[in-house]
């Protein structure tokens, strides 16, 4: 009997054993992620609002993760060229890129050929901030005001250029959608960055711009340049005297620049759904909330769904916009 006990214990520890080993590989497989450091590509210049963003969710990230979260600039092809790299990586969520209005909302319909779907190759993570643009022009440009700017531009038709971080940039999109709503001809010039362009506006080499409100606060603050707009529907609180394009009597005209996280299609679900319970951690910590307040960013840190969603919106919008301004690729 005692035999027949032991025998039956041990068969039940065996069982249980064999059990606990069939299930550690799904928990370990679980744990793994993140493994090693994880690459977060940034598909623009380092200078612009694109790089804050993507460095403050990045240094809460690593803090919270263990393992160093690293943001890679990756400029060139309206932002194709790291976008491309990232599809094709590998799916285990240590390859990122940061999304944008420009990469997922324009460029599928303002390029005609791109070697990547965005809708099929990769995965929405979260969104992570939404960021005013601001229109400015240098202070040389003969006018102190929206008002005074569109008149003047439109008595000299294509006699001032603006800059933009590259095309599909949310600075073209929006210069490009003011353009149009206002009839003035202002030329185009891409550059690689809201950095370069910036260093040619405050030469005066171009006479305007826009662009997120964290790479140009310093220079609107110092003088350099003059803030004649925001693309927003109300105006901002760190610039509480500078009007809306809309109360400027072009309604529901609203222009911002949205920053999120995706990964390669293929991605498991759960290191998906992990990062974005961590990136909404890392939107609430003190550092990122300050960071974001002096900027006038709206932080994200919902569920992959309802960025899938938000992108989906975004498409419908600038897919219109881009047919109608006749947005391409210069």
């Amino acid at each position: 009997m005692m035999n027949d006990s032991m025998s039956r214990r041990s068969l039940l520890q065996a069982a249980g054993l064999g059990a606990s080993t069939l299930l550690l590989p799904t928990a370990m497989a679980q744990a793994a992620w993140p493994s090693r450091a994880v690459r977060f590509v940034v598909p623009f210049a380092p200078g612009g609002t694109s790089e804050i963003v993507a460095r403050s969710v990045a240094a809460e990230l690593s803090k919270q993760l263990g393992q160093s979260v690293y943001v890679e600039n990756k400029p060139g092809g309206a932002g194709t060229v790291a976008m491309q790299e990232v599809a094709k990586a590998t799916p285990d969520g240590h390859t990122l890129i940061l999304g944008h209005v420009g990469t997922l909302a324009v460029n599928p319909y303002m390029l005609k050929n791109q070697p990547y779907d965005v809708n099929r190759d990769f995965m929405p993570v979260t969104l992570l901030a939404k960021v005013p643009n601001v229109f400015v022009i240098h202070p040389d440009v003969p006018a102190k005001n929206f008002q005074e700017f569109v008149a003047y531009v439109k008595k000299n038709p294509g006699q001032l250029n603006y800059g933009s971080a590259g095309n599909a940039s949310a600075g073209h999109l929006a210069m490009e959608y003011l353009k149009l709503v206002t009839g003035m001809f202002i030329t185009h010039i891409p550059y690689r960055g809201t950095g370069p362009q910036l260093t040619d506006l405050l030469s005066g080499r171009t006479q305007a711009s826009s662009a997120g409100l964290p790479a140009l606060s310093a220079h609107i603050k110092s003088g350099k340049l003059r803030a004649i707009a925001v693309g927003t529907q109300q105006r901002i609180s760190a610039m509480p005297e500078v009007p809306t394009v809309a109360e400027m009597g072009f309604k529901n005209f609203e222009t911002s620049q949205w920053y999120g996280i995706l990964a390669p299609a293929g991605t498991p679900a759960d290191v998906v759904k992990r990062l974005q319970e961590e990136s909404l951690k890392a939107l609430k910590s003190s550092a990122v909330t300050a960071r974001f307040a002096t900027d006038n960013a709206v932080g994200g840190g919902g569920p992959s769904s309802e960025f899938a969603s938000f992108i989906t919106s975004e498409q419908k919008v600038w897919s219109d916009i881009v047919k109608r301004a006749g947005i391409h690729a210069d």
